[in-house]
Order: structure tokens, then sequence, then C-alpha cells
């Protein structure tokens, strides 16, 4: 969810815990160093009072654009086949 949110463009970490509503301040800030990490996120801080960081996905991330979009066609298209999710097994 995070990757299809930067897919709008450059987000700054708040306006991303907001649109992911549910995430912790914890999860997403660890998710976006891993992602970061791994070269699809680039982080950009600016060294300002109050702190300012943006996060943009890179052009390797840019490259996961098409294959998601095929993973959400399949999904609309067969995902009334798969058995309903059972939480907690």
């Amino acid at each position: 969810m995070i990757i299809h949110q930067l897919f709008e463009g450059t987000k700054r970490f708040n306006q991303l815990q907001r649109e992911l509503s549910g995430i912790t301040h914890r999860t997403l800030a660890k998710q976006l160093r891993e992602m970061e990490e791994t070269g699809l996120v680039e982080r950009r801080d600016y060294k300002e009072i109050p702190p300012r960081v943006e996060y943009r996905l890179s052009p390797l991330g840019m490259t996961l654009k098409d294959i998601l979009w095929a993973m959400h066609v399949w999904a609309e298209e067969h995902g009334h086949k798969l058995p309903p999710q059972r939480i907690g097994v």
C-alpha cells in the first residue's frame, strides 16, 4: 500500500500515515527504511526545523507499477474464486 501511495508522487511521512489509515508510526517508519535500503524508495531530508522529510519511489521502484497493476487486474477478475480468508488461524 505504501508503494501504491507513492505512485501518486512525493509524500511526507505524516501524509503517508494519514492516507494509510491504521498503520502505526513504527511500522511505517520500518517499512520505509527497508524500502530505502533495497533501493525502491528515495528519502529526502531537508535538514530544517521543524523536520521535513519526503519520500518518493526511485526509478527502480517505479518499475513495479506494471506488475502491481497486473496483480490488481488479476484480483478483480479471479479474486472471487479464492476461498474466504480466515483470521486467527
